[in-house]
């Protein structure tokens, strides 16, 4: 069974980002990156599972500068076989699914796997936009997969429940949690990775007509301010003061 898992990079969620004075850019100075956890804990793993359940390769792919080489590495160090490295900044999920449709293609690959979403823009497009390339069935948000000959089974969260889908073989899937425990890379598996392959593939031109307008950090979190019941006068200053209402 022949494999490939798109992996991102993120900041990482005890990193605090800032944005340049435009609001197109975040600052990435200071800013600690990690590979995806959805991409890595739920999809790589799962793949992985996979593999040793039976036989094949699996292939990890990434969209990015060589900055990103890192998070690449730590895929290897993981169980990844191979990697990829389309030499390019991931402008959107549209750039960045047209890169990764435009090399699956010229493979074989029987899943494709996507996190369910980047913890950075939470955007879960890229899976579905793969899907929709290349004409293949797309389970997204998926909990549980099992194979038995070439039909898959699927668990998947929907609102207010669950839905499971059978569908045949290749398929993309998008890894949400419970579909597999996160695995830390050993010793060998680190040194093992710094012999694997890493090609670097270079981008396909690609015609988006998406325009990014700014970023803009969520507003500050309210605080609450406690007041005993039985003092009236400040209660009644509130009321009166700070709401408004009386």
């Amino acid at each position: 069974m022949n494999i490939l898992v798109c992996i991102s990079k993120t900041p990482d969620t005890t990193s605090k980002v800032s944005f340049d004075g435009s609001g197109q850019h975040y600052i990435e100075d200071g800013v600690q990156f990690i590979m995806n956890p959805y991409d890595e804990w739920y999809a790589l793993v799962r793949a992985l599972e996979l593999k040793e359940q039976f036989g094949g390769q699996v292939d990890v792919i990434h969209v990015g500068p060589a900055t990103s080489e890192m998070i690449i590495r730590k895929a290897l160090a993981i169980g990844a076989d191979a990697a990829y490295r389309v030499d390019a900044v991931a402008k959107d999920a549209y750039f960045t699914a047209c890169q990764i449709s435009d090399f699956a293609k010229k493979k074989n690959y029987d899943i494709l796997f996507v996190g369910k979403e980047t913890i950075d823009h939470n955007g879960s497009e890229v899976g579905s936009f793969i899907a929709a390339m290349l004409d293949l069935p797309f389970v997204s948000y998926t909990t549980k997969l099992s194979i038995n000959d070439r039909l898959v089974q699927a668990t998947n969260e929907i609102e207010g429940g669950i839905e499971v889908v059978e569908v045949s073989l290749p398929i993309v899937v998008s890894a949400a949690k419970g579909l597999a425990e996160q695995r830390i890379p050993n010793m060998k598996g680190i040194m093992d990775a710094k012999k694997k392959p890493l090609e670097i593939i270079p981008a396909v031109d690609v015609i988006t007509n998406i325009e990014l307008v700014r970023f803009e950090l969520p507003p500050n979190k309210s605080t609450v301010r406690m007041i005993d019941p039985n003092n009236i006068n400040e209660l009644l200053s509130v009321f009166s003061d700070d709401l408004k209402i009386i």
